[in-house]
């Protein structure tokens, strides 16, 4: 008998503590109607895809797309979070990185994924240009707001700025 609880025990995979914090994280979410989860996978949920769209603000019409990947040192680490479009904003790059402090060097085990996606949700409410990934953007935005709105409204429906094509991210 004790044969086959051993082979039942190496059959069924550890549950690491940093499954058992996500599990926790997502059972607290509590994300406004803008705010949707998808677990392309429903067994990882150490990977998913978080889409923000926003109400209100510059970013009004748009659906954006955030890869969330947890590691196993979560909540020690922050967890990877990248835009899944090319988008224009002052604080996502063209390769979809985000500048969010509490991803970076704000990060603390007592945050959790509401506090990143809170987080998330707010730069499309108040794009912060002092901390800027994409310093064009955010030059822009501080210099000539009118012509930054009107660069927002363009790339959002897949337009160029500056020989670079924006995806289309207006929510359909």
């Amino acid at each position: 008998m004790k044969k086959n609880e051993d082979a039942a025990a190496k059959k069924k995979p550890k549950t690491s503590a940093a499954q058992i914090r996500v599990q926790k994280d997502l059972t607290e979410l509590d994300l406004p109607a803008t705010m949707k989860t998808n677990f392309p996978d429903p067994a990882d949920l150490l990977n998913f895809t978080l889409t923000i769209t926003p109400d209100e603000g510059m970013y009004k019409g748009g659906a954006f797309t955030f890869s969330f990947a947890i590691n196993t040192n979560y909540p020690h680490d922050p967890p990877k979070v990248k835009c899944t479009q090319t988008i224009y904003h002052p604080n996502v790059d063209l390769e979809g990185n985000v500048c969010l402090n509490i991803l970076r060097e704000d990060w603390k085990p007592v945050l959790n994924l509401n506090s990143v996606m809170v987080g998330l949700q707010y730069l499309f409410l108040e794009p912060n240009p002092d901390d800027p990934l994409n310093k064009e953007a955010a030059l822009e935005m501080t210099k000539n707001r009118d012509q930054f709105l009107n660069n927002v409204k363009s790339t959002m429906r897949g337009g160029y700025f500056k020989s670079v094509q924006y995806d289309n991210v207006l929510a359909r």
